[in-house]
């Protein structure tokens, strides 16, 4: 996997797993500028890119929100639908048109509920996403706010 990307669903669940959690899916799309959610909001549903493209952005007080990372053809949107509170930690909104993969957070974690097996390989999954998305998070946040060589040490 390049270091670029966050961990595609396509290569980090067994193919037993993803074909149940893709039975699950609903297709939907988005026009170019739709907000998937926003900074806050309940984290009732996550998304699996099948074309387009997503930006996820961070609210900065006293400046526009910071975009973090942008999000393509088979990526997921969205972890914090499986963490408690289940509040999203950043936003979303579509640049370009979107098709993507809906699923419901709380039919996805019943399923994870009932089947240890495939809860450890979902979080496994959405685990290696987050870690992916801080380090974005922090890089990018490094880059737009920091003094100079701030990053350099860390």
């Amino acid at each position: 996997m390049d270091a670029s990307q966050s961990p595609s669903v396509l290569r980090a669940l067994p193919a037993e797993y993803r074909d149940r959690l893709m039975r699950a899916a609903q297709g939907v799309t988005f026009a170019p500028g739709a907000r998937l959610f926003e900074e806050g909001g309940r984290a009732d549903r996550f998304w699996i890119i099948r074309t387009g493209s997503i930006e996820l952005d961070m609210h900065v007080p006293g400046r526009r929100a910071a975009v973090i990372e942008n999000l393509g053809h088979n990526e997921l949107i969205g972890w914090s639908w499986l963490f408690g509170p289940h509040v999203w930690h950043l936003g979303a909104g579509a640049t370009t048109p979107v098709r993507a993969w809906e699923f419901d957070a709380e039919a996805v974690r019943s399923m994870c509920r009932e089947d240890p097996a495939l809860g450890n390989a979902v979080s496994q999954w959405v685990g290696e996403v987050l870690a992916h998305r801080l380090r974005a998070a922090r890089t990018r946040l490094l880059d737009l706010y920091a003094p100079y060589g701030a990053g350099a040490g860390i």
